[in-house]
């Protein structure tokens, strides 16, 4: 720009043929300028309009080279990539959820505290009580955050029959989801959980299993059964890290066949979605479906863990998600 600018108008001389045009090129910042340099000698009478010309050309190409700084700043090598506004709006979402079920927890937990005596002395193994309010808890951390809905509800035994619950596990959410179906289930929970503030001295009240990775607590949850309390199982064992179904572990399903209960497949769909295992610090938007299917019985712990998956399998397939396959 410097160099265009400093163009100046040509003296007066006297006419001659014009001599041939040469050009040449002067590199810019994301462009070249090629500017023409012509040894055009005129009369006096085009001293005016050469001048005028002059100045023209000096403004289409200051215009030039302002227009190409400017889209130069554009590029994506000239500026750091930007924050997505859906990852942002997700990592909002999130603190606002946890702030909810963490506020929200405090005031249940008291109250679940204040009735844990009489519900001991009359309700020591289902724990109605504790289940309804982890209900309303659950149902109020999650109902500003995204829609759910359930479907097959006809399909679930009656809230005084025992039975194992079993499901696909795909999120943090599962569980929040869950306890909104308002059944008196024991949870099979790690053991570490339990020592969270509020919400790991609730589960203990409600009497929710914990479990260590290499323990087996089968016989506990035998008794529970016994006594007429259900017991959900993740048979996966853990979230799945791709959103695809795995292999089911047979424990839940040897249980059910000792104690004669029926086994009462679960699919969740959509939770993974919404909060994928290992990204717990973001919350995305959407919508989560729960289908209950059919409860099924059997002699076989082998057979009642194929059938089980299997419709939990189909499911997901025809909702368009991944399974992993199982030789």
């Amino acid at each position: 720009m410097e160099i265009l600018s400093s163009l100046e108008p040509c003296s007066p001389l006297p006419f001659t043929r014009p001599k041939p045009t040469s050009f040449c090129a002067i590199p810019s910042k994301n462009s070249v300028i090629f500017c023409r340099f012509s040894r055009i000698q005129t009369d006096p009478n085009l001293n005016l309009r050469r001048s005028i010309n002059v100045q023209k050309q000096q403004m289409v190409r200051r215009n030039f080279v302002v227009r190409s700084e400017i889209a130069a700043t554009g590029s994506p090598e000239s500026v750091p990539y930007p924050i997505k506004e859906f990852q942002l709006g997700s990592k909002l979402r999130a603190i606002c959820f946890y702030t909810v079920t963490a506020t929200t927890a405090i005031p249940l937990f008291m109250l679940m505290a204040l009735v844990h005596p009489i519900v001991m002395l009359f309700d020591r193994y289902r724990r109605r009580a504790h289940h309804l309010i982890a209900k309303v808890w659950a149902s109020v951390s999650i109902a500003p955050f995204y829609r759910f809905e359930m479907e097959g509800l006809e399909n679930l035994p009656c809230w005084d029959v025992p039975a194992v619950y079993v499901s696909n596990h795909q999120s943090f959410l599962d569980t929040y989801t869950l306890l909104t179906l308002g059944r008196n289930f024991k949870f099979i929970s790690k053991t570490s959980i339990f020592v969270i503030p509020i919400v790991g001295w609730a589960m203990f009240l409600m009497g929710l299993i914990p479990l260590r990775r290499m323990d087996s607590r089968s016989q506990l949850c035998v008794e529970l059964l016994k006594k007429g309390a259900s017991v959900f199982f993740f048979p996966e064992g853990t979230r799945s890290k791709d959103g695809k179904l795995g292999s089911f572990r047979k424990g839940a399903f040897s249980v059910a066949v000792k104690t004669g209960v029926p086994v009462v497949p679960i699919t969740l769909l959509g939770t993974g979605n919404l909060m994928p295992s290992g990204k717990e610090s973001v919350l995305n938007s959407g919508s989560v479906k729960v289908i209950m299917h059919k409860p099924i019985r059997g002699t076989n712990a082998d057979a009642l863990c194929s059938e089980a998956r299997n419709v939990i399998a189909d499911t997901l397939v025809l909702h368009g998600y991944g399974v992993h396959n199982i030789e």
